[in-house]
């Protein structure tokens, strides 16, 4: 359901976060997540 992709996609940022930082921003910007 949709709490299963928002969890997996929170995982997925985490993971970006430490191995892809670039990718991660690019992604963040696409989604308009402001943190």
């Amino acid at each position: 359901g949709l709490l299963k992709m928002v969890g997996h996609r929170r995982n997925l940022l985490n993971y970006l976060m430490k191995k892809d930082i670039m990718r991660y921003r690019a992604i963040i910007e696409k989604l308009g997540i402001r943190k």
